[in-house]
């Protein structure tokens, strides 16, 4: 990925997306590409089309607060965007921006965890692939060839667009909450990985990346074809994980007395029912290890 002129890329890809009558001025037919033209966006933010040309193309790279803010309201960029602006704008220097290791998870974390039997749970890193979950969160997500990395879930898999009924508006959110995740941190090897492969596997992943969405994960209610018991519709909440930053701990939880809520224990039921049966084919292979090995005399 081209990481040296994040700034330029961004204004391109948000001007591309304001469409001039939303802001009461003429669509013209002579148009050659969708969104405003930049001497539009200049004027709009009261800036010479030089001055706002030299940003698009990094020849300028320090902008004034009222600069970016005048380009906010230009774009009409929402609360999420304008942080991004300002981040892009003004990025922190290398030795402040986080690790783009994934930390360890401490023991606690996970029996906290495994201590919600009722409440599906994941932690997911910044390029979204699950670093753990309890039984229930596994249990929501399982059966699918990238079950264990939701990016690769809902741009790769087979299965996605069943399993996620209303699967648009899950892609776009996917890709912003991406961008929102890894900030101005372009060189984050594992990034360049992802975005590698879903650019070169899927159509609708580039389209989406190239919009330079950004959007933070929030609650919000998720629908999900389970292809064991059927139709859900989660709330999800998404916390931060102190202990292990980059990391986020996502919680589902459904309605009360909501047909969900019972779907959910019917698959928390299934769930417990198979660890227990694992659980005691393992004692048994124990068992019978132990019987085979050879006795020896004291």
């Amino acid at each position: 990925m081209d990481s040296d002129n994040l700034l330029g890329q961004f204004l391109r890809a948000r001007r591309g997306q304001v469409r001039p009558e939303d802001l009461d001025m003429p669509a013209g037919d002579r148009r050659r590409v969708p969104g405003l033209r930049r001497e539009e966006v200049a004027m709009l933010a009261g800036l010479s089309t030089d001055y706002y040309v030299r940003l698009e193309q990094g020849r300028e790279r320090n902008p004034s607060v009222q600069v970016l803010e005048a380009l906010a309201s230009a774009l009409t960029l929402d609360d999420d965007a304008i942080v991004h602006l300002h981040q892009l704008a003004r990025p922190l220097p290398a030795r402040e921006r986080r690790s783009t290791r994934s930390p360890r998870l401490g023991p606690g974390l996970l029996r906290m965890l495994n201590n919600w039997p009722n409440t599906p749970a994941v932690i997911l890193d910044r390029c979204m692939k699950v670093r753990a979950h309890n039984p229930l969160g596994e249990a929501l997500f399982a059966g699918h060839t990238y079950s264990g990395d939701l990016m690769r879930l809902v741009f790769l898999d087979p299965d996605a667009r069943d399993f996620y009924p209303d699967w648009d508006r899950v892609a776009v959110n996917t890709v912003a909450g991406l961008r929102e995740a890894v900030g101005t941190d372009h060189n984050d090897p594992q990034l360049i990985e992802v975005v590698g492969e879903l650019s070169l596997k899927s159509a609708a992943f580039r389209r989406l990346w190239a919009r330079h969405d950004i959007r933070r994960k929030r609650r919000e209610t998720k629908r999900f074809h389970h292809p064991v018991v059927g139709e859900l519709a989660l709330e999800y909440e998404s916390l931060t994980v102190n202990s292990a930053p980059g990391q986020q701990l996502v919680v589902y939880q459904a309605e009360p007395g909501s047909p969900s809520e019972h779907a959910l224990a019917l698959l928390g039921s299934l769930t417990a029912s198979e660890t227990r049966e694992t659980a005691q084919a393992a004692e048994e292979a124990q068992a019978a290890e132990a019987a085979d090995r050879p006795a020896h005399d004291g």
